[in-house]
């Protein structure tokens, strides 16, 4: 990569809500461009991605160190995508804690068709340079399929609530759990979501729950 980036100065700079939307907007149309491209054949360039995207190859960089990580995050989010969004349309289930659940479900069976290539897209995560633009190295589309999936329980929750909800999903829901239940408990595909889908389901009743108490002892 000949282009430098300043890693210091922006890891450094202060995190205000606006700075924050505005790194996962470029992100995602970093992302999503670079979707379009892989789904129109071939492998496209950095120069070609910061075109479609409408952003420089400096900017490109700096939320993707390398090219491989950008590739297999893009392929992994449109081979996602179909299956996900039904679950989440607004003709579908208005109960977050079946939204939620379903959700779960269909990560799950879509994701251990794919495992190659989430242990790949963590592999290079964990093992890549940080990313200069500061933020999460990965995972906004997961945080947006949870939080539309428990966009129902926003009125029943304080914005604490649900942010700690929203993270605590994020911990059940993806690659990572996957994997431990297949390395760590030598669970197949059918029990690993079962576990993680009985797992969603107490998290969301719970946090439910809890909010539904606070509200009453208010009263």
């Amino acid at each position: 990569m000949s282009e430098k980036v300043n890693r210091k100065s922006a890891a450094t700079e202060p995190d205000s809500p606006g700075r924050v939307a505005q790194r996962t907007r470029t992100r995602q149309a970093i992302v999503d461009a670079t979707t379009r491209l892989v789904a129109a054949g071939g492998t496209p360039s950095v120069s070609e991605i910061a075109e479609a995207a409408q952003v420089s190859r400096r900017t490109v960089y700096m939320y993707f160190p390398t090219l491989e990580q950008l590739l297999l995050d893009a392929t992994v989010g449109a081979l996602t995508q179909s299956a996900v969004d039904p679950v989440l349309a607004p003709s579908a289930s208005g109960d977050p804690v079946t939204r939620a659940a379903n959700l779960a479900h269909v990560v799950n069976t879509h994701s251990n068709e794919v495992m190659h290539l989430g242990r790949a897209l963590i592999r290079l995560t964990v093992e890549g340079d940080t990313p200069a633009a500061g933020g999460p190295r990965r995972g906004y589309r997961r945080v947006q399929w949870i939080e539309q999936a428990l966009a129902p329980a926003r009125a029943q929750l304080t914005r604490k609530e649900f942010d700690r909800l929203v993270s605590a999903l994020c911990v059940l829901i993806g690659w990572e759990p996957l994997i431990v239940l297949k390395d760590v408990r030598a669970l197949d595909a059918k029990q690993a979501d079962e576990v993680l889908t009985f797992a969603v389901r107490a998290v969301v009743e719970k946090a439910l729950a809890d909010a539904k108490h606070r509200r009453n002892q208010r009263r």
